[in-house]
């Protein structure tokens, strides 16, 4: 069954089931234990117009739920699915009143194209994009009511059943849903923090935290030595024009600041720069003051936003949380009684890959052992790092150097793999979508990609014109060629995610127990509870009792995953599992 939440104007909350005769009118600080009581009774569907609207309210009155349907996150898919008859969703539009999804929102799904091409491509592969986590403007619409939620609900699945590939669907919403509820307590459960290991990490590579203003000691003495060796006393190296201007005006021709890029010259100030602005980054990502700001009471709690970029993968909305320095996480501590189990997915992409594809060959590569290494045990190539090289510069377009010499090697090997993303690349120049296994599909490229394919093919058209055309159009074949991947294996992720929350329930807790991670909630004080997710990996602060059998979870939660969304293909998943007190220790 299903009981739609409604948020109502005067501040109270209406949960409706029109099958069943339920509803109720409640007070919004009874909302907690009204929930909990139907929870424990009926283990409904709960329907809303998105989860971080009131799991945060739930969870912080340790009330958790077992499966939501979040119709933003899920009218989002349905918006620009290929599985969706294009008829049905004319014939029954999206309500104004439902925000877009995270990956829509236009600061999110896209970003500038490197390449000097004048378009924009979609922000696949970034890892920590700021967004508004509540649907910024359009929130101004105005509240739906408990029956314009049902009626979208019903719009949604009308056009899942309207759909040849409806099983696919149902399962892509499930676990998009599912992954807003996890988010949502990935945020209210925190990430165990231990601030004294993290001050001394900054110690040991800053000095002494600075006075406001001033930088650390061991970035002063870098910096003075790049000024010394540029003989330029007065150089401001936070400044990216100054420090070009001085790198040029010592004879080093450099075009940008990157480390690849100055470690091509030789010169005394490139080392000390290079450790400057690599202390730099951790001042401003991890230093001082994001630790004063994030970390409170022993958790850090970033702000996840699930379903976030084009492909499906998460972002983070502020702190960081997907970008975390190794030496950093060397202060996620489990607490006293307590530790992590901490699991990856080895070589996700390409296992999905080769699932995709049902590249029998590939498959073969990655069954029970490093597929890396299979491949070059297979003659495709001379070393592990070159099979490495391939098979990323396969799924990401890369055309050049080590890349463009190894990669038609893997199309005689892994024909059908390669035949795969080859397609996906065509129909991306094209300007046309794919979609992911369960029913992703890729945004279509925008109105200035269409102008440059245009003007490249008008009368008076100059050599100019072609050739930004055809960057363009290799950018988006790019971009193509890795979603079918990436999203993919996002989905496999979600699965994997939902599968180890559910087992983890099951697990139960016990009561007497001596030790409890209060600073975690209530809801999760007793229990193992995940913790933290980056793309194929993930955290569960578990009990040290329950250590074994919640690795036992992940693993079979993996297994899980694969089954649902490839059968019985013959590929395989493993897992690198650790369980450490210690983040830093198992990476």
């Amino acid at each position: 069954m299903r009981i739609a939440v409604a948020a109502t104007r005067d501040g109270r909350a209406l949960l409706v089931d029109p099958a069943g005769g339920l509803s109720l009118d409640v007070e919004r600080e009874r909302l907690p234990d009204e929930i909990a009581r139907l929870e424990a009774e009926l283990r409904p569907r709960w329907v809303w117009r998105e989860t971080r609207e009131w799991a945060p309210e739930l969870l912080d009155a340790g009330v958790r739920v077992a499966r939501c349907h979040d119709l933003r996150l899920c009218g989002a898919i349905l918006a620009s699915s290929a599985f969706v008859d294009d008829a049905g969703r004319s014939a029954a539009a999206r309500p104004a009143w439902l925000p877009p999804g995270p990956a829509e929102a236009p600061d999110l799904a896209t970003a500038v194209n490197p390449a000097q091409s004048g378009h924009r491509s979609p922000a696949l592969f970034d890892l920590d994009v700021d967004v508004d986590p509540g649907g910024g403007p359009s929130r101004a619409v105005g509240l739906p009511t408990a029956r314009e939620l049902i009626d979208e609900h019903d719009r949604q699945l009308a056009l899942v059943d309207g759909s040849d590939r409806r099983g696919a669907l149902r399962l892509l919403m499930a676990a998009e849903s599912a992954g807003a509820l996890i988010a949502a307590e990935l945020h209210a459960a925190g990430l165990p923090w231990n601030r004294a290991v993290h001050e001394r990490v900054l110690e040991e590579a800053l000095g002494p935290r600075p006075a406001p203003g001033r930088k650390p000691a061991r970035m002063e003495q870098l910096a003075d030595a790049v000024r010394a060796a540029l003989e330029a006393p007065t150089l401001n190296l936070d400044s990216q024009a100054d420090l070009l201007r001085a790198l040029r005006g010592a004879g080093i021709g450099a075009e940008s600041t990157a480390r690849w890029e100055l470690r091509e010259h030789d010169h005394p100030a490139i080392e000390p720069l290079i450790a400057y602005k690599r202390l730099a980054r951790l001042l401003s990502a991890n230093g001082w003051s994001w630790l004063d700001e994030w970390v409170v009471a022993g958790r850090f709690r970033a702000d996840w936003v699930a379903g976030g970029t084009a492909t499906g993968r998460w972002a983070t909305a502020g702190g960081g949380a997907l970008q975390l320095p190794k030496a950093i996480r060397r202060a996620v501590s489990a607490d006293d009684g307590w530790t992590l189990v901490v699991a990856d997915a080895s070589q996700l992409e390409p296992r999905v890959l080769a699932a995709l594809a049902r590249d029998p060959a590939m498959a073969a590569a990655g069954r029970g052992r490093d597929m890396y290494r299979a491949i070059v045990e297979a003659g495709v190539v001379a070393t592990r790092d070159e099979a490495k090289v391939a098979l990323l510069g396969a799924m990401y377009g890369a055309t050049t150097g080590d890349s463009g010499r190894l990669v038609p090697r893997l199309a005689r090997a892994y024909p059908r793999a390669m035949a795969l993303v080859d397609r996906a690349a065509r129909d991306g120049e094209a300007g046309r979508s794919v979609t992911t296994l369960l029913g992703r599909s890729s945004p279509l490229p925008p109105p200035r990609w269409h102008e440059l394919q245009a003007r490249a093919t008008q009368p008076d058209a100059t050599q100019v014109d072609e050739r930004r055309a055809r960057a363009a159009a290799r950018e988006w074949g790019r971009f193509t060629r890795n979603f079918v991947v990436q999203g993919t294996a996002a989905e496999w992720a979600l699965c994997w995610l939902a599968g180890v929350r559910n087992r983890l329930v099951e697990l139960g807790e016990q009561p007497e127990r001596a030790t409890a991670a209060d600073a975690s909630g209530s809801a999760f004080a007793r229990i193992p509870h995940l913790v933290y997710f980056l793309h194929d990996e993930l955290i569960v602060h578990t009990p040290l009792e329950f250590a074994s059998a919640v690795a036992d979870a992940v693993g079979d939660a993996a297994a899980e995953a694969g089954r649902l969304l490839f059968g019985e293909a013959p590929v395989e998943f493993p897992l690198n599992l650790v369980t450490t007190p210690n983040y830093g220790s198992a990476t």
